[in-house]
């Protein structure tokens, strides 16, 4: 088929190599414009851009889809259908209607449950048992339209947004691959979404991130699980030379108890409001992700010891 592609992230990658492979013709792929990026904030192309223009396929990155000109830009390559997956913007209906079939989304959830930004880490931090990936026909309402495929991926007592993230894209690779056909030859059935039991997976805020040590130890180490690796839920250590930043990156539950944020013995089990997590990946501001045990090599965390 002719397809136009627009993601920009690189969940969106796996699922753009996998149509390359399975030999579908990418005429364009759409990704954001290059975004500052590091410690020089030097203007970088996002993964896919990258991973388009590496292997040849024709780039285009809009600052908006609803400028008349890339309207009719995007009209004129005579597209079979489009695949979206997290390309970051609205799309207004002349360029869903464009190509001959349609425009398909793939979303990380079991819709309508998480629709929009961050369906993947809101569903680690709600505590769901089992999360996926559903091609869905697009609409202009937000993640509203009727449902054509799914996968479902269970998540596990030490999934992280990270880890699921990654399951989840070949999950939808290998699902857009297998509905394609059916697209094509007329065989797909669009399912209508529940009008029940909708849910917004709204965007991940900075003011998220802090640990709050007083919070039941269940809903802690969703939080440290759902923010993994990215931007990693954080508390503040007291060492001799003050009070530094660092970034839980998994966790476990155990039974036990003590003061909120006490640290209650040598190997970072902290006591919540309820119950305890186990820390078991840890992060000082400026240095590596590190194993538990690895990082108190370097930064001991004596029992008694008070985080905040």
């Amino acid at each position: 088929m002719r397809l136009a592609f627009l993601g920009t992230p690189e969940f969106s990658v796996a699922v753009l190599g996998a149509l390359v492979e399975a030999g579908h013709e990418i005429v364009c792929a759409y990704s954001q414009p290059p975004a500052p990026r590091g410690r020089g904030q030097t203007l970088k192309p996002s993964a896919v851009h990258a991973f388009a223009e590496a292997r040849g396929i024709a780039v285009r990155t809009p600052a908006s889809m609803r400028d008349p000109a890339e309207i009719e830009a995007f009209q004129a390559l005579g597209a079979d259908a489009a695949v979206v997956v997290a390309f970051g913007q609205i799309l207004p209906a002349a360029v869903l209607d464009a190509p001959r079939l349609g425009s398909f989304n793939l979303h990380a959830s079991l819709l309508p449950r998480w629709r929009g930004a961050a369906p993947i880490q809101r569903a680690l931090m709600a505590g769901d048992a089992a999360t996926g990936v559903q091609v869905m026909r697009m609409t202009e309402g937000l993640d509203e339209g009727p449902v054509l495929a799914t996968a479902t991926v269970r998540i596990g007592p030490l999934d992280t947004a990270g880890s699921l993230h990654d399951r989840l894209a070949a999950a939808a690779a290998d699902l857009i691959v297998r509905t394609l056909p059916d697209i094509e030859a007329g065989r797909a059935v669009e399912v209508a979404q529940a009008e029940h039991g909708v849910t917004y997976a709204k965007k991940i805020r900075s003011k998220e991130a802090r640990i709050d040590w007083s919070r039941p130890a269940r809903e802690v180490d969703l939080k440290i699980r759902g923010l993994s690796p990215f931007p990693g839920a954080w508390f503040t250590l007291p060492t001799e030379k003050g009070e530094v930043r660092v970034k839980a990156l998994l966790s476990t539950l155990e039974d036990a108890d003590g003061e909120p944020g006490m640290v209650l013995d040598d190997r970072l089990l902290v006591a919540c409001g309820e119950g305890a997590v186990r820390l078991l990946k840890a992060q000082r501001e400026g240095k590596g992700a590190q194993d538990a045990e690895v990082f108190l090599r370097g930064q001991p965390v004596a029992a008694g010891t008070r985080l905040s």
